[in-house]
């Protein structure tokens, strides 16, 4: 079943008209016969609203209990029942009553798409969830109700429905929005004149953000690459805290103010696993981010502002949205921050914004964190302190007048080990021990200054210190081993519980899977080498990254085997063992993306080879039903012809021939159609493109017409067109017949044509009933005739076969209304090289 359309009515405020303009849609479609009924619309007591409601069929609500208190709203199960062609619903981010069907209404408006109800609904721009801070800032009022800015964008059309800020706030003023006592309040609080302006600015950018996707569209429909702009990719470093969320909406708006911005949310966590991130906020935020269109990295990186700078980098990143630090001033001798090392070392190549939020300056923790890593600066610390620290203590203990006593120096000596341990790990304290042990027995056991011991006791002493101290360094390296440990399995489970949601969610990229892989282990080039047997040469199903991919195994800097017959290859640098078993995991998820991936062909081949054969049988059913009225006209005139009983007039004579050639002429019509859609759909068709002028085309192709009734209008300083002659005439062919065929009598067939940028266009107009919109594309559907086919219509394949053989030659065949009633063909064509026509690109009136 075909997904329903949604169309928006979309406002800067209420009271702009949304729901009038709703309402006069449906009555429009039910004159012209559509099946539309209300679904659930609320008037608000608006005498000019409730007025619109009357002629049309309203579904009786459903009534919820809640709180003693008796609700209702839109009953779905009743609207699926009914099942009409458009169902009206009302204020989409509307929060249903606890029991509903679904929590929000625009989940609601989704089972009705998805049972292929096509839906006409309202939005008002504060509602959209990636403007609810700059909507709480302006009006001070938070949207508690609020639509993900996806669902709206989705929309097959979006309507802006516009009005002055000041025309408003007169029909504030009449009464026409509030009752009269609720007036003055809405016009001193949210309905201010600078409230208004202000959103109704976020709706005419937001609506002209909208015009331009389709505007890409359009042109990437038609090939048109000459002025194709820069796409802008927004990265947002977020660190786990709850800032992150304004972080994700900043950068959400900055993407949507640049047509086709896309937003990459990147959280880097260290090789060690420690970090203050929660977990539940993370998912939070994954969750906001791919509910606003954007997509959740996880990388891991030691130095994360430059982890954060090669990952944007590597994903052409345009611009990086941070928060404004969360330390206090004392925590900045520990460093600048990573907002700030981020903002130094961008390059005039990315451009950074630091975002303000209510985390600023309140905290994070010290930044102390005992990780397995220590860092090359904690060795030095420690080697330094195992080694000058005893020497500075034998200086200071030898300067000072007062004897501590053996005991007293022993433990001075015993806390330099311990200290060096902690910074330095083991190797650092038994260093700091065995010269700790041979500073005590010169300096402090007699007879001082050698390297004997006169009393028994001190031996005792100088052993038992040397064993605190190796113990004590041997304890405190287990434990920074066993930290590394577990903080390694938590950086891994974090990867693997991503891949994990990745298999779940059914992604089946190859080339997204091996990105992430090359962003997870910071590698230059990813790529996925397979082979038929032992004995044949590798070949690369999928890469990515820079350079040309690695012809083998051997070749790489790092090889992940996946059975006999696969390998994941990786160059850049050399993984440490231990990374091996996450990357197994990575190559094993790889094959099983490739072999679903391949099912896909397969299963699409398979569909082809269905369809295949409801072609041929179809063609059966044509040539036995189609093809035998003509026959049988021919067979008939003949046999009068021949006939010896009956004596033909000369006007007989010439009615029966003109009967067996009209019936030849269908015939050929007919197997001719039926002939070049076997071609089209066996991929026969090879055209021969070479450059033509096409007021040498289109003349010919209006033979099968009567001359009366088609008006040509071809400009002969039109550019060459690269197309094969014969495909572009048969394709024209049967337009215009088809034209013709639907046209009402004493109505002629407009075919024009026109330059625009690197492609001709030509338009086929008619003035007949026209097509609904949801049939446009079945019409282009071999053996598919619209409506009441006039008799001796053919099988339905004048269309299809015109469309195959324009995208044969590259170019493209859609269907359009034409103002005032009917239907417009446009058939789209490529100008020869060096040919092309500097004409503007814009339509007069967008499409919303």
């Amino acid at each position: 079943m075909a997904r329903g359309k949604l169309r928006i009515y979309l406002g800067a405020a209420p009271g702009v008209g949304k729901t009038y303009a709703m309402l006069a849609e449906a009555h429009r479609r039910v004159e012209r016969g559509t099946d539309c009924v209300v679904a659930f619309v609320e008037h608000h007591n608006r005498p000019r609203t409730e007025v619109m409601l009357h002629g049309l069929e309203q579904i009786p609500r459903q009534e919820l209990e809640y709180r003693e208190t008796v609700f209702t709203e839109m009953d779905v199960d009743a609207v699926l029942r009914r099942a009409p062609a458009v169902a009206l619903v009302d204020e989409l981010p509307h929060t249903n009553v606890p029991g509903s069907r679904n929590a929000k209404r625009w989940q609601d408006v989704e089972e009705l798409l998805a049972a292929g109800i096509d839906v006409i609904t309202t939005v008002n721009i504060q509602h959209l969830e990636s403007l609810g801070d700059v909507v709480e800032s302006i009006t001070g009022v938070r949207q508690r109700e609020t639509v993900p800015d996806e669902v709206v964008r989705r929309a097959d059309q979006i309507e802006l429905v516009d009005m002055s800020p000041q025309a408003l706030r007169r029909r504030m003023a009449h009464g026409n929005i509030y009752k009269a006592d609720k007036v003055d309040a809405a016009l001193s609080n949210y309905f201010r004149p600078g409230n208004l302006t202000a959103l109704r600015e976020l709706a005419l950018l937001w609506t002209a953000d909208r015009v331009d996707e389709y505007l890409q569209q359009y042109r990437g429909e038609h090939n048109i690459r000459s002025t194709w702009q820069a796409r802008e990719r927004i990265v947002v470093g977020l660190t786990g805290g709850p800032e992150g969320r304004t972080l994700i909406r900043r950068a959400t708006r900055l993407a949507e103010k640049g047509a086709g911005g896309e937003v990459l949310a990147v959280y880097i966590s260290r090789s060690d696993g420690l970090s203050s991130a929660s977990p539940k906020e993370l998912a939070v935020q994954r969750t906001l981010v791919e509910d606003l269109g954007g997509t959740f990295h996880h990388v891991v990186g030691d130095d994360i502002p430059q982890a954060l700078l090669e990952f944007a980098r590597g994903v052409n990143a345009t611009q990086i949205v941070l928060g404004a630090s969360r330390r206090k001033s004392w925590q900045y001798i520990f460093g600048p921050g990573v907002s700030a090392t981020v903002a130094v070392q961008s390059g005039p190549d990315l451009d950074v914004h630091i975002v303000t939020h209510e985390e600023v300056a309140r905290g994070r923790g010290l930044p102390v964190a005992r990780g397995a890593r220590l860092g090359r600066s904690r060795t030095i610390w420690g080697w330094l302190t195992a080694v000058a620290g005893p020497a500075l203590l034998t200086l200071l203990l030898t300067n000072v007048q007062a004897d501590l006593g053996l005991a007293n120096d022993m433990l001075l000596f015993l806390t330099l080990t311990v200290a060096a341990a902690l910074l330095g790990g083991l190797f650092p304290a038994l260093a700091s021990a065995a010269f700790g042990s041979l500073l005590l027995n010169y300096y402090f056991t007699q007879p001082l200054h050698r390297l004997t011991i006169a009393d028994p006791k001190n031996i005792v002493a100088i052993v038992i210190f040397v064993s605190v101290a190796v113990s004590v360094a041997s304890v405190v390296d287990l434990a920074a081993r066993r930290t590394q440990q577990a903080a390694r399995l938590r950086a891994e489970s974090e990867i693997l519980s991503f891949l994990a949601g990745s298999v779940l969610r059914g992604e089946t990229s190859l080339e997204a899977l091996l990105e992430r892989v090359r962003e997870t282990f910071a590698m230059e080039s990813v790529a996925l080498l397979e082979r038929e047997s032992d004995v044949d040469p590798w070949s690369c199903a999928g890469s990515v990254g820079g350079g040309v991919p690695p012809a083998r195994p051997d070749d790489a800097d790092v090889d992940m085997p996946v059975g006999d017959r696969m390998a994941l290859a990786l160059t850049g640098r050399v993984l440490p063992a231990e990374d091996r078993r996450v990357l197994g995991a990575f190559a094993a998820q790889a094959a099983v993306v490739l072999d679903r991936q391949r099912l896909v062909g397969q299963a699409e081949q398979a569909r082809q080879l269905a369809e295949g054969n409801r072609i041929r049988t179809a063609l059966l059913a044509a040539v036995s039903h189609d093809l035998r009225t003509p026959l049988a006209a021919i067979k008939a005139s003949v046999t009068s012809l021949r006939s010896d009983d009956v004596e033909w007039s000369d006007e007989d004579e010439d009615e029966l021939l003109a009967s067996i050639e009209e019936g030849t002429d269908r015939l050929d019509h007919l197997v001719g159609n039926l002939l070049d859609m076997s071609r089209l759909q066996t991929g026969t068709v090879t055209p021969l493109i070479r450059e033509i002028d096409l007021d040498e085309v289109v003349p010919m192709a209006l033979g099968g017409v009567p001359e009366d009734s088609v008006l040509l209008d071809v400009p002969e300083d039109l550019p060459m067109v690269a197309v094969d002659p014969g495909l572009l005439e048969r394709a024209v062919a049967n337009i215009v017949e088809n034209a013709v065929k639907y046209s009402p009598d004493g109505e002629r067939v407009l075919v024009s044509a026109d330059a625009i940028g690197d492609r001709v266009e030509v338009r086929v107009v008619d003035r007949g009933p026209g097509v609904p919109d949801e049939a446009k594309e079945r019409i282009f559907a071999p053996f598919q005739r619209h409506g009441d086919a006039p008799r001796g219509a053919g099988v339905g394949l004048g269309l299809a076969v015109a469309r195959g053989f324009t995208e044969a030659m590259g170019g493209t065949l859609t269907a359009e209304d034409t103002p005032g009633g009917g239907l417009t063909m446009m058939l789209t064509v490529r100008t020869a090289p060096g040919q092309a026509v500097m004409r503007p690109e814009l339509p007069s009136t967008a499409m919303s």
